[in-house]
Order: structure tokens, then sequence, then C-alpha cells
């Protein structure tokens, strides 16, 4: 059994274009832009989507938008969504990155928010 819940929207922008990507986010979502100071490729977007992280990644690759799944134990996960048909591409520290029907990417990320939100917001898988 383990538990996963969709955590993160990111706006994936190339590196050149992060600034100006930053500054449209901010004042189109109407929310303050925050760098992570442990993370410098992403600026936060607190409050631009109810529920979710929303930040923009900057990337060196092209500009798209992605979706990170947070559970408590990435390999089921993995697997679990590998059997509803889509395909690792990547992993990257401690993530894996998949493709899913329809050309999507999605990242299985480990836990990362606060236990009691993952506890109320997270689904359930034998």
């Amino acid at each position: 059994m383990h538990r996963s819940r969709l955590s993160t929207l990111l706006i994936d922008v190339p590196l050149e274009e992060v600034p100006a990507a930053v500054g449209f986010w901010s004042a189109a979502l109407g929310v303050p832009a925050e760098p992570e100071p442990d993370e410098p490729q992403y600026t936060s977007l607190p409050g631009a989507v109810p529920g979710l992280v929303t930040a923009v990644q900057a990337v060196d690759d092209a500009p798209r938008y992605h979706l990170d799944i947070e559970t408590d134990d990435v390999a089921a996960e993995t697997t679990r969504l590998l059997g509803l048909g889509a395909v690792q591409v990547a992993e990257w520290a401690g993530c894996q990155v998949l493709r899913v029907p329809g050309g999507q990417l999605v990242c299985v990320i480990p836990l990362h928010s606060d236990p009691a939100e993952f506890a109320a917001a997270a689904r359930r898988w034998e």
C-alpha cells in the first residue's frame, strides 16, 4: 500500500527567458514571485493554484508545463503509472521522469509537503 497526490504544477522555461516568464506569470496570476534560495532553478508563485505548489522552473530544454506527483513510495507509484501506460524517460535526484499517454511529462517525487496536508489529500493505492 502506498499513497500519492498531484502536488505541483511547474512552468518549464528556457534559461534565457526565465526573468520575463517569472514577471509575466507573477503579474498574470496576481501572486508574488519568490526565488527558492536552496533550489535556484525554481521561482515559486505561492497561491497561484490553491492546493498545488506552482513555480517557474529554469530548464535547458524546450518550454512546457509538467506535473509532479508526490508519494510516500516512489518505486510503487512509478510502477503503478507505468502499468497505466506511462514510459520512463529519466531519473533525477530520487525522482522518476515519465512521459504519459498524450506526451506530457510527469515527475514522481518523494513526499515533500506538510505531512498533514499530504495525508488529507493523498489517495491510497493497494
